[in-house]
């Protein structure tokens, strides 16, 4: 392996990036090119007019590339940019929270960042851990846990399911790979392949004041259709899911609408006088 690329969308401060990466440094070199500040719910957004400054800092003798961007800027940066060679993998994450089921997924700035390493034909992994139940209450401990409560052990599970990737092969049906696994999770926690839950939610913003409104996430996930074999059922039962995600590929339609929608030049309305 030449390097793992570790980013993030919960930003340089996030108390998960330096276990993370002291985690998959036991498998390979590690890199690491996040944000500066927490990017979350930005899904695969791309920098377009604006000036990106990236700095290079050391934390806990790791090097850390920071960007005043967004994650997918931040793969972008790492896989063409900042380095003399492209790395071997994309590992994003560990977001403080779970990303299950579609809606998450294309929210997550950490998926998005996944989806630009794939983007970048980098096989790319996004892992994610939470409290399906009661994110509210469950965040602020999160984000000041220290290592031996928390984030050690959920780097541990992390580290420990991406080697088993890499002794498998990454799946060639495959586009990303999202792992999400409760908080209490450590590596003897069951694991499942799963498959995507589809998933909505309701309003995610509230009034601040009149004609003024800012995110509100407090109506939770909707779940339509079955649950069965799919990642948000694997987290009820408290076990580490992983889900291959397939980016690329078109729905089937039938006749009736392809008639509807289809024309030939020959059966183009005249429009001439």
């Amino acid at each position: 392996m030449s390097f793992l690329l570790v980013t993030n969308d919960d930003g340089v401060d996030s108390p998960s990036l330096i276990p993370f990466m002291d985690a998959l440094s036991s498998l390979a070199p590690v890199r690491a090119v996040v944000p500066a500040q927490e990017r979350s719910w930005i899904g695969k957004a791309i920098t377009r007019f604006d000036e990106i400054e990236v700095e290079s800092i050391e934390r806990d003798g790791f090097e850390i590339h920071v960007a005043d961007g967004f994650p997918a800027d931040c793969v972008q940066l790492g896989v063409h940019s900042l380095f003399d060679e492209r790395p071997q993998m994309v590992v994003s994450g560990i977001n403080l929270g779970l990303n299950h089921g579609l809606a998450f997924l294309l929210s997550s700035g950490t998926v998005g960042a996944a989806v630009e390493g794939w983007i970048t034909g980098i096989p790319s992994v996004a892992f994610s851990t939470g409290d399906l139940n009661n994110h509210g209450a469950w965040s602020p401990y999160a984000w000041s846990a220290s290592r031996e409560e928390l984030w050690d052990r959920a780097a541990a599970v992390s580290a420990d399911v991406l080697a088993s990737i890499v002794e498998a092969g990454f799946p060639s049906d495959a586009d990303v790979l999202s792992v999400n696994f409760p908080h209490v999770a450590d590596t003897a926690t069951h694991r499942v392949v799963t498959e995507l839950a589809v998933s909505g939610y309701d309003n995610i913003f509230s009034a601040a004041k009149p004609g003024l409104y800012v995110h509100d996430f407090t109506g939770g996930l909707r779940i339509r259709g079955g649950v069965e074999g799919t990642d948000y059922q694997a987290l009820e039962r408290g076990h580490v899911s992983i889900t291959p995600i397939r980016l690329a590929h078109s729905a089937v339609v039938d006749d009736t609408f392809r008639t509807a929608v289809e024309h030939t030049n020959a059966s183009r309305p005249s429009t001439g006088p």
